[in-house]
């Protein structure tokens, strides 16, 4: 970066241009749409690179100066535009001692102090929140607004009403209008809890779908900021009465009286009335005093409950406040001095692999030790095989990492990447199992095809192989699955299960097993030796092959013996047959859908790419096929054959949605298809019927609007009956 003082003119216009439009646009990202792509401190960086440029070529500031512009103006958004009538400003930043000190010294000279006169500062941690405006009258919250660019911003005001903190009746004497303002925000004990909820609400719909949760799919917030922001700006209040959000108070906008003579007094004023402060607000005379409340709250920053980053300092009196205004974007007689950036250099040692439950190749880079924010830091996330690419990391680089609160460190720069050494080559083997790691069309993350036999993934599999929509073996949980784990009586996969009747003697001697629980565990096994080929196929958990698929490809095949064989044709067929030269996109997708099906002679429209090539790495695995030999040496499913009857739904679509009380949902789907219809998992306009059970949603709503018929579980009992 060329230093400022060697800038020539045209240089120094064409930068502050480029700063203009990159600061612009991370304005955007981060006010507008809650999804910053750079740290705090790299957008911090870029704003004093360009406040220097403009300090030193004053006569060069554009009309579009970072210095002039507040957030991000609310473009396409579903909520009203609501107009301040007192600008949302933003503030100055200061990132040294010094910079507090000369911010002092520029206030005093603004309002011609003599240096002994003290005067008083507030200082109060800086949340890393959204900026909201509440409008009281007659102390009854009448709007509320988030800031946009500070002059217009987004009414939020029935979202508000479902946040605790904030009344909707202020208490007290409160002066006809008064606009308070603040942050809304989310604790970091909450914000864990909602990326919890959310992952275990997206294991419910891959169950209800009948799918493999890739959690990559399921939408998490990144950091407590975001999730208050998205949390906020809904349209729909009820998904903002889900969240659990919070607010603090830090100042005011449009008031018709102030009712105290400082800030300090003023605030107090608010908490009195009901909405809270921060508890770390304090009120100090002269610079020391804030400078120690600084260091104070930087050394407890990791054990606040919520994200800050930095402490803001406003200049007590009111009346020297209105002195002093503001310039373009701030206020003078207020400053944030920012924290510096929890960033650290250190070595990158070594790369190691770790293989999730589902498969999922995660690098994770191992680090020489180094303290960041107070944190010893020896390992650091690399996220998948394409950041590796990006950052160009090999064992043995030098590299800036940086950790903000509890968020897992990562490399955020790699200082020596242009050293003259060879690539880090991600692997295309399981290193727990040695089965080949693919990465399906389309995705970043390597997965491991092992499946049951790897290590890894086996206590995950041998649960998904004995849950009730796959083999359903009574009392195999999954204690009993990790206590046999460990005895080592499961280690050749899902056949060992028909096996542990080998073990009778030491099982019995073991807590919690009586001759009776070892007896029943046994006689469920037994009973499966002849399973339903469709749910063996679905308990395999090949990715892609839930309980309807397994059932739609059977359909076609008859007998899963001849599925490896299939595999190995798809598996064929797709390497023999690339895109041709010239052949569109859409002509080769066609082709290839055409051979698929006609490979595994089915119909079913769920079966195409994914599935064929699911099943083809599958089988094609060493490992996996003699896992295959080996369970089918236990165990002989019948040939698949689903016997249809003439019934009233022969050739419809039906969707069961809700609770059902007298069967399973597979057990329904079974039941429809063996009355020759097809079972659908989501309402359409190609839904002929909807089965709703107790508790049925959005699906029940779908099909009222599309004039769907509804029946409950009784009346598709009669349907069931009258079909013989």
């Amino acid at each position: 970066m060329t230093e400022i003082e060697s800038l020539s003119e045209a240089d120094a216009a064409n930068e502050l241009m480029r700063l203009a439009k990159q600061i612009a646009h991370h304005n955007k990202l981060y006010h507008a749409e809650d999804s910053p792509e750079i740290s705090d401190a790299d957008y911090d960086a870029l704003v004093r690179r360009n406040n220097a440029i403009e300090a030193a070529f004053p006569h060069l500031i554009r009309a579009d100066s970072p210095n002039r512009l507040v957030g991000a103006a609310v473009e396409a958004s579903p909520l009203a535009k609501v107009s301040h009538a007192v600008r949302m400003m933003s503030l100055d930043n200061a990132f040294a001692a010094e910079d507090v000190e000369e911010f002092v010294a520029r206030v005093r000279r603004f309002l011609n102090l003599p240096e002994d006169e003290i005067f008083a500062l507030t200082a109060e941690d800086k949340i890393d929140g959204l900026s909201c405006s509440l409008r009281y009258e007659k102390g009854k919250l009448v709007q509320a607004a988030t800031r946009g660019d500070g002059s217009v911003g987004e009414d939020v005001t029935p979202n508000v009403a479902t946040i605790a903190d904030i009344p909707q009746q202020l208490k007290g004497d409160v002066p006809d209008v008064f606009e308070i303002r603040g942050e809304v925000y989310m604790a970091k004990i909450d914000f864990a809890a909602l990326n919890a909820r959310l992952m275990e609400e997206g294991r419910a719909l891959a169950a209800q779908r009948e799918a493999e949760l890739d959690p990559a799919s399921v939408r998490q917030f990144a950091n407590p900021r975001n999730a208050a922001a998205g949390s906020l700006r809904q349209k729909d209040a009820s998904v903002t009465a889900s969240r659990p959000l919070r607010f603090l108070a830090h100042g005011w906008g449009e008031v018709s009286a102030v009712p105290a003579d400082t800030q300090y007094d003023m605030m107090q004023r608010i908490a009195n009335w009901g909405v809270p402060v921060s508890p770390l607000l304090q009120r100090f005379e002269g610079v020391e005093g804030v400078l120690a409340h600084y260091r104070m709250i930087e050394a407890e920053r990791a054990e606040l409950p919520y994200d800050i980053d930095g402490v803001v300092y406003k200049v007590d009196r009111l009346d020297w406040q209105a002195r002093l205004g503001f310039v373009a974007k701030a206020p003078r007689w207020a400053v944030a001095h920012k924290f510096p950036a929890e960033r650290a250099q250190t070595t990158l040692e070594a790369i190691d692999i770790q293989v999730g439950r589902t498969g999922k190749l995660t690098p994770v880079g191992r680090l020489t030790p180094v303290t960041v924010g107070g944190v010893v830091v020896s390992n650091v996330t690399l996220h998948n095989r394409d950041e590796i690419g990006r950052l160009g990391v090999r064992p043995g680089d030098r590299v800036v990492i940086q950790r903000a609160g509890d968020v897992i460190p990562q490399v955020v720069e790699n200082l020596t990447r242009d050293e003259e050494r060879a690539a880090y080559v991600f692997p295309d083997h399981c290193p727990v199992c040695g089965s080949e790691a693919v990465a399906e069309e389309g995705e970043v993350d390597v997965r491991c095809t092992g499946g049951l036999i790897c290590n890894a993934q086996k206590f995950e599999r041998l649960r998904h192989f004995v849950s009730r929509g796959a083999l359903d073996i009574e009392g195999l949980g999954e204690k009993s699955i990790q206590e046999f784990l460990d005895l080592g009586w499961l280690d050749k996969g899902p056949a060992d299960i028909f096996r542990l009747k080998a073990h009778r003697d030491e099982l019995l001697g073991r807590e919690g097993w009586k001759e009776k629980s070892v007896d029943n565990l046994y006689a469920a096994i037994e009973a499966k030796r002849s399973p339903d080929a469709a749910r063996l196929l679905f308990g395999l958990g090949i990715r892609h092959i839930g309980a309807v698929t397994a059932r739609d490809l059977l359909k076609g095949l008859g007998d899963i013996a001849r599925l490896p064989g299939k595999a190995a044709e798809l598996r064929a067929w797709l390497e023999e047959n690339p895109q041709g030269e010239g052949e569109s996109d859409g002509k080769y997708a066609g082709r290839k859908l055409d051979a698929i099906k006609a490979i595994l002679e089915v119909r079913a429209d769920g079966i195409g790419p994914a599935v064929a090539e699911a099943l083809g790495d599958f089988f094609h695995e060493p490992h996996n096929r003699a896992l295959w030999d080996d369970l089918l040496s236990e165990v002989s499913p019948p040939p698949y054959i689903v016997e249809t009857r003439e019934s009233e739904v022969s050739g419809m679509t039906v969707v069961f949605t809700g609770k059902l009380e007298t069967m399973s949902r597979d057990e329904a789907k079974a039941q429809a298809e063996a009355l020759g219809a097809k079972a659908a998992g989501s309402v359409s306009a190609k839904t002929d019927l909807v089965v709703a059970g107790p508790g049925a949603g959005s699906k029940l709503k779908q099909a009222s609007a599309l004039g769907i018929r509804v029946i409950d579980e009784g009346e598709w009992a009669k349907i069931v009956e009258a079909a013989g």
